[in-house]
């Protein structure tokens, strides 16, 4: 019987067709690529741990506070540096208090005023803390940086009975660090509330704030916030 021209039989169906072999090439040659890339990447760079605090030049002279403490109080410069016309000593902590009353009361020193105080955080370190004391002698014109570094909870004295100005410069310090100032007359926060969360100048904290810190999501902390000020004013 011939076939109905109207009504052809149905095409025979098409085996399946084989994987081409360039795709099973690409499929195995890019792990191999991506191996190869890494093998060439120059290594990740350490993280930095703090300044080099560079030695004065050769024949560059110690300046004579600097020698006179150095004498007077044997241990007390750990280090003695010179970069872009500055002077820096560093000083152990345990060492603080009798340096700074030195310097304030050495004729051939005197630094009556704390110009500035503040720190920097260095976490590769077991000090991870450099505490700068910048100084400052009215009578003689000359200045000179004081650095201490301190571990994370490792004691520091407060300096503020030797100059007053460094009261709320440390309450600054302890907010933004929380350094383990001693003895301090009004220890606590200057800038942040009392109840935030974390130290905001640590390299570890959080960007997105501290509800990344101790919760999941933000918002449960600044919801936590309000209803304790609601509470409050109720």
């Amino acid at each position: 019987m011939a076939d109905d021209p109207q009504n052809p039989p149905p095409p025979a169906p098409k085996p399946p067709a084989a994987k081409a072999p360039a795709a099973k090439a690409a499929a195995g040659a890019a792990p191999a690529a991506a191996a190869a890339k890494a093998a060439h990447e120059p290594p990740k760079a350490a993280p930095p741990s703090g300044p080099p605090d560079p030695p004065p030049p050769a024949g560059m002279t110690v300046p004579p506070f600097i020698a006179s403490l150095q004498s007077a109080i044997p241990g007390s410069v750990s280090h003695v540096s010179y970069y872009l016309g500055d002077w820096t000593i560093v000083v152990p902590a345990a060492h603080l208090i009798a340096v700074a009353r030195h310097l304030r009361d050495a004729p051939d020193a005197l630094f009556d005023y704390c110009s500035d105080l503040t720190a920097t955080d260095w976490p590769p370190r077991a000090e991870r803390f450099d505490v700068l004391y910048m100084l400052y002698s009215i009578r003689h014109r000359h200045r000179v940086r004081v650095k201490v570094k301190v571990s994370e909870l490792q004691p520091l004295p407060s300096v503020t009975g030797i100059w007053p100005a460094a009261d709320w410069l440390e309450r600054e310090v302890f907010d933004m660090f929380g350094l383990n100032i001693t003895g301090h007359p009004d220890r606590r926060r200057i800038l942040m509330p009392e109840d935030w969360q974390g130290y905001p100048q640590r390299k570890d904290y959080p960007l997105e704030g501290p509800g990344e810190l101790l919760m999941e999501n933000p918002l449960d902390w600044l919801k936590l916030k309000q209803a304790r000020e609601e509470a409050d004013i109720e």
